[in-house]
């Protein structure tokens, strides 16, 4: 018995990576014509949110503020949830302004179980139902993951990005598959490239595509999920706002400047833009922007090169402070900072409550 599995295995490491590339030169061009197609098709039947009810965490800033927006455009009725109660009044009223016929705001912190269970409860108790579940909350611990003293303090980073997604769609799934509704899960490209200082972010987001990835199929046609894997966007993360090694959110421009150095930030309002009309298109993917792809290509193709860049680009030599990496002193000596950043970015000012 064990010679016939050790030959089975052995015939299949022979021949099974050549058949496959085989299949895929040959079959890959009509693959890629039919999705074409499909995508055409999904374009032309884009589904109209007005008067449909969405769920948006992690609404009082950022890319969840702005979907707010973009679905208040669109007619959406709001439901939209965070830890910043004055913050997230303002966005709702900005998005009754901007043509939401019924928004609502739930004080809610999404890494508690009993916080999300009350989300949905009240968004049915309110609304009767539930079309668009778009989980987005999310903290960024940035640190080296040899200077965490106290190891529990980078627990919100799963609590938040990984749980608070994962409790919130435990309870919205019953009420989406009622309406055959979407689920949009805002992950990061974080989840593929690997990042000095980043590792927590990082490994929480890589769990949220997997997590999602393994629902879609779970799910079926029952409910569309997209999952969504933005680079670097015009948020409060991007203005700096990091989780730090004692557990607290504090700004901090100039490991802002390290972390991203000369990589050119995207205005949030056109990732919004992007977000919406791809769950309304039924998209399973969207990276935004565009470009971030080929990061995915480099490091599928050559790992040890994407490793040796990042940690050559990111980290001083031994003894020496953050701030003189190539990557800050890049900045700095170009100058590039006023052109690859969008203008809010440049100011320390976020949201306190």
């Amino acid at each position: 018995m064990e010679f016939i599995l050790n030959l089975i295995h052995k015939l299949l490491n022979t021949y099974l990576p050549h058949i496959a590339t085989t299949a895929l030169i040959h079959f890959m061009p009509l693959y890629l014509f039919l999705k074409f197609l499909y995508f055409i098709f999904r374009s032309i039947f884009i589904e109209n949110v007005a008067g449909k009810v969405v769920v948006i965490t992690g609404a009082s800033s950022g890319i969840g503020e702005h979907l707010a927006y973009e679905y208040a455009k669109k007619g959406a009725r709001l439901v939209l949830a965070a830890r910043r109660h004055t913050s997230l009044e303002q966005v709702a009223d900005m998005a009754y302004w901007l043509g939401s016929p019924h928004v609502i705001s739930v004080h809610a912190d999404v890494s508690k179980v009993e916080d999300c269970q009350r989300l949905i409860e009240e968004t049915i108790s309110n609304f009767g139902r539930l079309d668009h579940l778009v989980s987005n909350a999310a903290v960024t611990p940035l640190y080296m993951f040899e200077d965490l003293v106290e190891v529990t303090n980078a627990a919100p980073a799963m609590d938040i990005n990984f749980w608070g997604a994962v409790y919130t769609t435990h309870f919205a799934i019953p009420y989406l598959k009622e309406t055959k509704g979407k689920i949009v899960a805002i992950t990061s490209s974080a989840g593929y490239l690997p990042a000095a200082r980043i590792s927590f972010y990082n490994a929480s987001k890589a769990a949220l595509i997997s997590f999602f990835e393994t629902l879609r199929v779970e799910l079926g046609t029952q409910i569309g999920v997209t999952i969504v894997t933005p680079g670097l966007i015009e948020s409060e993360m991007t203005k700096g706002k990091f989780l730090t090694t004692e557990g607290k959110l504090e700004v901090d421009q100039v490991m802002r400047d390290v972390e991203m150095s000369v990589t050119p930030i995207l205005p949030v309002e056109k990732c919004a833009r992007s977000i919406v009309r791809s769950a309304c298109r039924g998209d399973k993917y969207l990276t935004e922007p565009l470009w971030f792809k080929t990061f995915f290509i480099y490091v599928l193709f050559f790992p040890e090169v994407v490793d040796w860049f990042q940690h050559w680009f990111l980290i001083p030599g031994p003894g020496k402070p953050a701030t003189e990496a190539p990557s800050k002193i890049l900045l700095d000596v170009t100058g590039l900072q006023k052109y690859v950043y969008p203008e809010s970015l440049l100011s320390p000012h976020i949201k306190v409550d």
